[in-house]
């Protein structure tokens, strides 16, 4: 046993997580090959995250991690010398040294934790339909309102665009117009019609599912400034990487509100990365607590897509940690790309428990001096089964070893703190006042008022027609025209559609000519909007 922390610190290629007859390492270089802590209620997975939240914030690397029961918020205090840590460190050979770790919350709902937001357009039709429980029939009316609202120029920013546009693609054999009375929005139902057949059931579903989501409060996830998810990616002062922590306790009541707003998460960092190669520590490691909710009754094309990101997002240097009870709760092929395994203690009362331990073992690779399947039963808290990558990219034999304890506090923080915290924040006032800028219910709106612009562009714009407009949307674009702090409609559709800054500008007035023009001309623009593996938007 070693007899000074010396021997046992983090260094700048690898993270000490715990000691038994062999010390275990997890290295930087491989953090990004994906990792599991598993374990049943109460056997110290907690406690094993912030272990390792707190080394991969000491080595400069930015973490993401969501905060189910509130325990974890204590990351950002001073750690406290109690009776029982300072055993543990004893017992292993460290000397306690108290630390803390520069700490952003998030919120959803924005209540303990900066607001957390997208876009409607942003998110796509596919998690959309995940997050309201869609069958493949609703599905496809959300995937024909999307295909409309891309090809249109119509934003789709909250929950009033969408419900405006179901509105405006459901067909409405009511209403008799006369010969010399169009409907307003009859370009839009012809479009909707032209990719089979919608009606207005179907859109009566959805826009109920909508209501429910609603009154879980998932309205307020959906809205503009949208999250860049570069603030998750910071340093602080120190070099030291930023602990974000998602406030989940309240999202947690909507399981499949929070797994799908994680995933969103986890493939917008898949799709704006730039590819990095083998890099000697990650970009950004992600937790996933509870990540059996991800799979629960995941259609088998969402699980395809969702082994394809977790296979691919390795590439661009993001480490994702599954944070569950057990491993079985993870689905095969994305249990072959975590490489990196901690296992708590299970519990066997049952056969069907037993059947879950054997299967628990058998994803390590067997230790000759170890019955594993006995020793998942014996653990104590804060004892592990570990297995981390070595050398050549290979998964260790595993050992059973005895966790660090954490140098940060173990537990919450207290409102006041949290506020200290949120008040000294480095994204402080950039999220927590929401905006409303114009987009597809507004749009609809003047439609039906009779105010939107003619199709001939002979109207609005200094100048009148198609240069007036470019010049007065250029004006907006750059915000010479525009409110500080209001994000216009074409600045959203530039900032979704585009690579470069010249491509912000010209997708910029294009999506707003296609909104004014309509017809053939929206058409046209509107498909330069490219969606990704999971629905959404390309944005690099």
């Amino acid at each position: 046993m070693a007899t000074s922390d010396t021997k046992l610190a983090d260094t700048d290629e690898k993270i000490f997580i715990g000691k038994g007859e062999e010390t275990a390492w997890l290295t930087l270089a491989l953090a990004n090959r994906h990792g599991l802590v598993t374990g049943a209620t109460g056997t110290g997975k907690t406690v094993t995250l912030q272990v390792m939240a707190e080394g991969f914030a000491r080595a400069g690397v930015p973490v993401f991690a969501a905060d189910i029961k509130g325990d974890l918020s204590g990351i950002s205090e001073v750690g406290e010398a109690k009776d029982f840590i300072l055993k543990r460190a004893k017992e292993m050979g460290l000397t306690f040294q108290p630390d803390q770790f520069s700490t952003v919350f998030w919120d959803v709902f924005g209540e303990q934790g900066h607001p957390v937001r997208a876009t409607v357009t942003e998110m796509g039709p596919l998690l959309l339909s995940r997050m309201l429980d869609l069958n493949d029939v609703q599905e496809g009316v959300l995937n024909v309102a999307f295909r409309v609202a891309d090809e249109n120029g119509l934003t789709l920013i909250d929950m009033k665009d969408l419900r405006a546009l179901l509105d405006a693609i459901a067909p409405d054999g009511s209403k008799k117009a006369a010969d010399d009375e169009e409907d307003p929005l009859a370009p839009i139902r012809k479009a909707a019609q032209g990719y089979g057949n919608v009606s207005k059931a179907t859109v009566g579903t959805i826009q109920r599912q909508l209501l429910v989501l609603e009154n879980q409060g998932g309205a307020k996830f959906f809205g503009e400034p949208a999250l860049t998810l570069k603030d998750f990616m910071r340093t602080d002062r120190d070099g030291r990487g930023i602990v974000n922590i998602l406030v989940a306790d309240k999202l947690m009541q909507s399981p499949r509100l929070y797994a799908t707003f994680l995933l969103w998460m986890l493939s917008e960092l898949f799709e704006e990365l730039p590819e990095a190669g083998d890099l000697p520590k990650p970009k950004l490691v992600f937790f996933f607590d509870e990540a059996h909710l991800l799979f629960t009754d995941a259609p088998k094309a969402l699980m395809d897509k969702i082994e394809q990101v977790v296979r691919l997002i390795r590439s661009k240097g993001v480490g994702v940690y599954f944070v569950t009870q057990n491993p079985i709760d993870v689905p095969d092929k994305v249990l072959a790309q975590l490489g990196n395994r901690v296992q708590h203690a299970l519990r066997a009362f049952t056969p069907r428990d037993q059947k879950a331990v054997a299967a628990a073992a058998q994803t390590f690779r067997p230790n000759p001096k170890l019955d594993t399947a006995r020793v998942i039963m014996e653990l104590g808290k804060g004892e592990a089964l570990v297995s981390f990558l070595e050398g050549g990219g290979t998964p260790s034999m595993v050992e059973r070893v005895m966790v660090r304890p954490p140098s940060a506090r173990i537990g919450s923080v207290t409102p006041e703190e949290r506020k200290a915290i949120m008040d000294a924040s480095p994204v402080k006032g950039k999220y927590d006042t929401a905006v409303d800028a114009e987009s597809a219910y507004e749009i609809i709106q003047k439609r039906l008022a009779g105010t939107a612009a003619p199709a001939d562009g002979s109207a609005g714009g200094e100048g009148g027609g198609i240069l007036g407009q470019l010049g007065s949307i250029a004006s907006t674009i750059f915000g010479t025209n525009v409110k500080r702090g209001r994000m216009s409609t074409g600045q959203v559709i530039a900032r979704s559609v585009t690579r470069s800054v010249t491509d912000k500008v010209i997708g910029g007035v294009a999506a707003d000519l296609g909104k004014s023009l309509g017809g053939s001309v929206g058409g046209s623009i509107g498909r330069a909007l490219v969606r990704g593996a999971l629905g959404g938007l390309l944005r690099r």
